[in-house]
């Protein structure tokens, strides 16, 4: 990864009539976007089937593509939909936020409709995609089925015990009974691979490569948890006995409770990392980069006892250290990892990144420490990591600013970036992050069009009004790309 820069973008945040982003003609306009300006990446969050409160680190599955990411106008191009079929329906009203609910409850039933004119046409096309992707297409394909056909609640409470615990006989049966929703879900994936990889090829043609998330967890509600739970620490019932979470800091008193379900290690290594080489193996057919979110947890995690309300009561225990992430770094030498390194660390994660040898992170709103104590601070940024102002989980600039308690910070950053009167916090936060000497500066999108607090993406611990964020028609435009442009190559990041 040579001196280079980005920018972190959700799919769902792109615009289109449609209510939530796609990758149609808003995402050919962004790689658009990105040449003109003089970047290199696009970072994304994850892509996945999104479950209960919208967020894309919670999916049903670690491999699907999420269905609502499917462009419609691309359909209608083929002939699977019809103008008046998408057109007519309520998408919500705020070109500005996703509205989760009328996504649902209208995008399915516009998927169907294409499904119905598709499954004849294209039956060879998606066989064959069905076959090369069997290992994990098949079991999420009948767990979606089967989740529906139970009302959408998760597996752990579907009525049937021998489906609820992926008995073979009842795998066979309940395939047979839902045959034709199996074959809708699998159409499903179809579709969203085959936009994927065009839009992909489009953009490596100019020059632009994807960095993409994959979480350290997976939902319990999916079927990664549901089909293989020999990898994960469940009774005989499938309830989990410990979950994930972060201990009590000084922003959290209660720790933050994450709730998956954790790995059974000893099983994952018995099996030399297959499960985890599998899923690296999904994301590369996504993405060229790969942040591991939470990386300190492959050192130690926190374990919650099952139904605690907080993460107060977790304690730390061993991670796979080395023994995984030498496996993938050496299984996947032609993939380029990041380490997702922020929390709470401590000598032993230290040393796992050092030996790892892959770059760590550095966030700027965690570096203006007026006693010069922190970390991030930007001439700590060393050549082997990547540098951000912030991540989705914290404020945008405009609302670090309006936000930050303790003022002094604020003086020290000013004095420090060496602010003039008439520069902005956001340009003058982007000037000193392209200066780093980080080989990789990631700028997220609301920053670069200085957009105010309600533009944050995600604020951890809270339920609603995250993920909701949407850029509106034509913000990025061909002017903001030239300034964009002149401030990487000032910096010699083009």
């Amino acid at each position: 990864m040579d001196r280079k820069s980005g920018i972190l973008m959700p799919m769902s945040a792109l615009p289109s009539p449609y209510g939530i982003g796609t990758m149609g003609k808003s995402a050919y306009r962004f790689v658009d976007f990105l040449k003109a300006a003089g970047q290199s990446y696009w970072q994304l969050l994850p892509l996945g089937p999104t479950s209960y409160g919208d967020s894309p680190y919670s999916s049903f599955s670690s491999f699907a593509g999420n269905p609502y990411f499917i462009d419609l106008d691309l359909l209608v191009k083929e002939k699977l939909l019809r103008p008046s079929e998408i057109k007519n329906r309520d998408w919500g009203d705020d070109p500005a936020r996703v509205d989760y609910a009328k996504i649902y409850e209208n995008r399915f039933q516009v998927l169907r409709l294409a499904f119905q004119r598709g499954r004849e046409p294209l039956r060879e096309e998606v066989a064959a995609f069905r076959r090369e992707n069997a290992a994990w297409l098949e079991n999420y394909a009948l767990y979606m089925a089967v989740k529906a056909g139970f009302g959408m609640v998760s597996w752990t409470q579907w009525p049937d015990e021998a489906i609820r615990l992926h008995r073979p006989e009842a795998v066979e049966a309940y395939r047979a009974r839902y045959a034709e929703d199996l074959d809708f879900w699998v159409f499903c994936q179809f579709l969203f691979f085959r936009q994927w990889n065009a839009l992909r090829d489009y953009a490596h043609d100019r020059g632009i490569r994807f960095i993409g998330d994959v979480p350290i967890y997976v939902a319990l509600d999916s079927a990664d948890v549901w089909a293989e739970p020999r990898y994960f620490q469940l009774d005989q019932d499938g309830v989990p006995k410990e979950v994930s979470g972060v201990p009590p800091d000084a922003f959290t008193e209660d720790g933050q409770l994450w709730g998956n379900p954790l790995y059974d290690w000893d099983a994952h290594k018995a099996d030399g990392f297959g499960w985890w080489i599998r899923r690296i193996e999904g994301a590369q057919k996504l993405f060229d980069v790969i942040r591991i979110d939470h990386f300190r947890g492959f050192e130690s995690y926190w374990a919650v006892p099952f139904g605690d309300t907080t993460a107060k009561r977790g304690c730390w225990k061993p991670g796979p250290g080395m023994s995984l992430v030498g496996v993938l770094t050496s299984w996947f030498h032609d993939l380029e990892f990041i380490a997702e390194d922020l929390g709470y660390t401590t000598p032993e994660v230290e040393k796992l990144l050092r030996d790892s040898g892959l770059p760590g992170m550095k966030i700027l709103e965690f570096g203006f420490d007026p006693k010069g104590n922190s970390d991030y601070m930007p001439h700590n940024c060393s050549w082997n990591s990547v540098c951000y102002i912030g991540t989705h989980d914290n404020e945008v600039v405009t609302g670090w600013v309006k936000n930050m308690p303790d003022k002094a910070v604020l003086r020290y950053a000013r004095r420090y970036m060496h602010m003039s009167k008439d520069e902005t916090w956001c340009q003058a936060l982007l000037r000193t992050g392209m200066a780093t000497a980080s080989r990789l500066f990631v700028m997220q999108m609301q920053d670069i069009l200085e957009l105010g607090p309600e533009s944050r993406i995600n604020s951890p611990g809270t339920l609603g009004g995250n993920w909701q964020w949407r850029m509106l028609p034509d913000a990025a435009d061909g002017k903001l790309a030239r300034r964009l442009r002149r401030l990487t190559a000032t910096y010699r990041r083009l």
